[in-house]
């Protein structure tokens, strides 16, 4: 959606069982999830959020994702 040198804004959609393998990245993160259901785990802790949730991925800490029932989400990063 927007792609800045100051930080990025993605819309994600994923079908029921798909996800993100765990990852890192230099950067927090805000995930806003707009439809559906979603497991997102932080340094191996799953929280379930559904629609008009979100939370904080803190830069550097492992957080793989997967789709409980079919979801969308915005993610932002915003680079220091």
């Amino acid at each position: 959606m927007l792609k800045r040198s100051t930080g990025n804004i993605s819309l994600f959609a994923f079908d029921k069982g798909e996800g993100l393998s765990e990852h890192t990245t230099p950067f927090d993160a805000v995930v806003q999830i707009i439809e559906g259901n979603a497991r997102i785990f932080i340094d191996g802790n799953p929280h379930d959020l559904r629609a008009g949730e979100s939370i904080i991925m803190p830069a550097n800490v492992p957080h793989p994702l997967q789709a409980i029932e079919r979801f969308k989400m915005v993610l932002t990063m915003i680079r220091k």
